[in-house]
């Protein structure tokens, strides 16, 4: 949020506890004219309405996961969660084989993964760089 605000575009974070707090959210998004949406993951449930809802105002979605640009959000950058799924599966198997969770380190994802969603750019009427296509790691046309 400290780069966004830096760049003079403050976040505005609208706050969603409950199915009821999102449709008073996605109300606040049409009324304060919010230019993007940057959904918490914890809305996982509820991706494809609030998709839905941004494609119906012309609002990129823009989110660490792959997923939520595969059902039309623009784009996504973050680490690769399949890749991360296999890795703690590999601690799984060391604890199973006796080892203790405090001895094991702790680590970061090494691999991240730029998904831009080709379609939803021309329904918005962007125009996505050469430079930037050519970092994806998938362009969904």
């Amino acid at each position: 949020m400290p780069a966004a605000t830096a760049l003079g575009m403050p976040p505005i974070l609208v706050g969603v506890g409950s199915p009821a707090d999102l449709e008073r959210a996605l109300d606040t998004i049409t009324r304060e004219r919010i230019d993007v949406l940057y959904p918490h993951l914890a809305l996982w449930p509820h991706r494809q309405q609030i998709v839905d809802f941004a494609i119906k105002h012309r609002l990129p979605v823009v989110t660490a996961a792959r997923e939520w640009t595969q059902i039309g959000g623009l784009i996504s950058y973050g680490p690769d969660l399949r890749d991360t799924f296999r890795r703690s599966a590999m601690y799984v198997v060391k604890i199973l084989k006796g080892a203790k969770p405090a001895d094991l380190p702790v680590e970061q994802p090494t691999k991240f993964e730029l998904v831009i969603n080709l379609k939803t750019a021309k329904a918005l009427g962007l125009t996505i760089p050469p430079s930037v296509l050519g970092q994806a790691t998938q362009v969904i046309e």
